[in-house]
């Protein structure tokens, strides 16, 4: 069950975008929260509001802060907009969106007759820092390119929890976002991955099309019970749409974790579930690639797959140059410099293949 409190705001510590954090005061002491103001409208000093706090009783990581769920001083959010599809259906949350191929949208006729995506190449990955080397990879060998990302719903799902696509637009590594299913807030909306896929073609011409979910990704410890599981989905809509399918791979020889040392399990039941042929780029890592290899064919899936080696440094070191440093459950690059390498390396993949 969900943990809530009610307290009186009584700071304002952040404002960007669609997010707000805040300083609470409530009877069992202070908490910091975030706010989203397209959903619970502007907050100041004095209001009162009620937090879900489950994230910080479960000790989560990402996630794990408070939220403001009601501003009961505030008018709550503005207009509602001009869109009729509904996100985050049948919540108490539920909110209206203009998505891009709706028969409101100025873009629907662009998009009504659109089966294909011809050619562009679609790189997935399952964790959302591996955005930054994937689109700083492209940026690394076409400086030119237009890189677009598409936020899927598997994680956290307003779009401006994400620092990292903030600094990354700022610092001009990605062009333009498309939130897909109940993922909101991007610089457009979409029904589905294989809609936002043709909005980023048809509408914004990008180059490339990064895919992965916002931060938050759940995981088990089974099999199949992760959600970085739409990976899969991803290559196959990214195939199925005549894109160019890359899979950036989860690698990493310092997590101590058996199932995530060296090629995570996670990566492998990706590649084996995954119905179409996609391309897996493995980075140069001096010399312990060979142990990734030796991995992919032990899994059979050097077979089922294209597979080509990268090196990723030109999008690391340009991720620097930028002034970008992604971390992935706490650990930098100096920690775990084979998992933004291996993005990297998939972002160069795609820049090189063009349309």
């Amino acid at each position: 069950m969900a943990d809530f409190v009610t307290g009186k705001v009584t700071e304002i510590i952040e404002e960007r975008d669609d997010l707000v954090r805040v300083r609470v005061s409530h009877p069992n002491g202070e908490t910091d929260a975030a706010a989203f103001p397209s959903m619970c409208g502007p907050l100041a000093p004095g209001d009162q509001v009620v937090l879900n706090v489950t994230g910080i009783e479960l000790g989560l990581g990402t996630g794990g802060e408070g939220f403001v769920l009601w501003n009961l001083s505030g008018e709550g959010p503005g207009d509602s907009g001009e869109g009729h599809i509904v996100k985050l259906r049948y919540t108490p949350w539920q909110m209206n969106v203009l998505v891009a191929e709706a028969p409101e949208s100025p873009h629907h006729d662009a998009l009504q007759d659109r089966r294909s995506v011809d050619g562009l190449p679609v790189v997935a990955a399952s964790l959302h820092s591996q955005i930054a080397g994937i689109a700083a990879g492209v940026k690394a060998a076409r400086p030119e390119a237009r890189v677009g990302y598409v936020m899927t719903d598997g994680a956290a799902l307003p779009i401006a929890w994400s620092r990292l696509v903030a600094e990354l637009r700022a610092a001009d590594l990605i062009d333009v976002t498309c939130t897909a299913g109940h993922a909101f807030g991007g610089d457009h909306e979409s029904v589905n991955v294989y809609s936002a896929l043709a909005v980023l073609r048809w509408v914004e011409d990008v180059d490339v099309a990064v895919v992965a979910m916002g931060p938050g990704i759940v995981g088990t410890g089974t099999a199949l019970g992760f959600t970085g599981v739409e990976q899969a989905h991803v290559l196959d809509a990214a195939e199925a749409l005549g894109g160019r399918a890359i899979a950036c791979l989860r690698v990493s020889f310092a997590d101590e974790r058996e199932r995530h040392h060296g090629l995570s399990h996670h990566t492998e039941t990706v590649l084996a579930l995954a119905r179409s042929r996609a391309t897996i780029v493995v980075p140069e890592l001096a010399g312990r690639e060979i142990e990734l290899h030796n991995e992919l064919d032990a899994a059979g899936l050097s077979a089922r797959h294209s597979i080509v080696t990268l090196d990723g440094s030109a999008g690391v070191e340009l991720l620097t140059q930028r002034g970008i440093a992604p971390t992935s459950m706490g650990r930098g690059f100096e920690d775990i410099s084979e998992l933004f390498l291996a993005a990297a390396a998939a972002g160069a993949h795609a820049a090189a293949l063009g349309r």
